[in-house]
């Protein structure tokens, strides 16, 4: 039998629609739904990135998710979409806005495009239109759906660059010239600040109607990088290593379920102590 305090966490029943549901990511938040009970939902516009991680689902937890390929900076496929989950579920109680596109560092053509002088107008625009309008689109759809039904909740995937700048020196290549130097594309801090943004506002446009949203700000999380990379991060986290790809399971349980029932506009920064040196 589960105590008062387990039961907190339980998310039997409840709908959870995870954008950039194809991603190393968002399979980690749909396996933490289905873990806890609840129904996972995964959009993505990469669909054989969806299909994958949808057997994974299967093959690992016997769960069985809907998965749809949506373009979110569309918002009549968000509405579609949206249209398709009440058909088959009835109901949305949780929306984790995941979906991002990550601008690379290292350099295109012998120009380092990554620097703020020579980025390009266009990257910018498609990587504010997926992080933010993505992230406005879904909220814009599945919050009012929310607030209908008088009870939601909406969790910005931000990240600690969404709180401090990124360090530079991590990019650093031996013998280029500064202004020849990759650094990490500006779009990717102004999304995820922006992001922390939106969630202060959407935090208290539908608080009356029972919807509540927080922020989670994740650190960096091990995926292969090269050792000279991965000895300089290190050196800026108190706890000396990047995250393993599972260790957010906890912080988006919290945020999802009744246990941060009395958290709305906060940012929740996981970053193993980077930011705050």
């Amino acid at each position: 039998m589960k105590n008062a305090t387990s039961n907190l966490f339980d998310l039997n029943g409840r709908v959870a629609v995870i954008t950039g549901g194809g991603g190393m990511l968002g399979y980690q938040h749909a396996a933490t739904v289905a873990d806890l009970g609840g129904i996972a939902v995964l959009l993505d516009i990469n669909s054989e990135a969806l299909a994958g991680n949808r057997a994974r689902l299967h093959d690992e937890l016997g769960v069985e998710a809907l998965c749809l390929t949506v373009d979110i900076t569309d918002a009549d496929s968000v509405s579609a979409a949206c249209a398709t989950v009440l058909e088959q579920h009835g109901r949305v109680d949780i929306l984790i806005n995941n979906a991002a596109r990550n601008p690379k560092v290292e350099g295109n053509d012998g120009k380092e495009f990554s620097r703020l002088e020579h980025f390009p107008w266009e990257q910018w625009r498609q990587d504010l239109d997926v992080g933010l309008g993505g992230a406005f689109n879904c909220a814009k759809v599945f919050g009012a759906r929310m607030a209908e039904q008088g009870a939601g909740v909406i969790i910005n995937i931000a990240s600690d660059l969404g709180v401090i700048a990124p360090d530079q020196r991590l990019y650093r290549v031996e013998g280029k010239a500064a202004d020849e130097q990759p650094v990490k594309p500006v779009t990717y801090s102004v999304v995820k600040h922006g992001l922390i943004g939106l969630t202060k506002y959407l935090a208290t446009y539908w608080c009356e109607q029972g919807v509540r949203c927080n922020a989670l700000s994740p650190g960096g999380v091990y995926a292969g990088q090269n050792d000279v990379f991965l000895g300089k991060l290190s050196q800026l986290i108190p706890m000396g290593r990047m995250a393993k790809v599972d260790e957010y399971r906890g912080a988006l349980a919290f945020l999802c379920s009744d246990a941060s029932s009395y958290m709305n506009g906060a940012n929740l920064i996981v970053d193993g102590g980077r930011s705050t040196w």
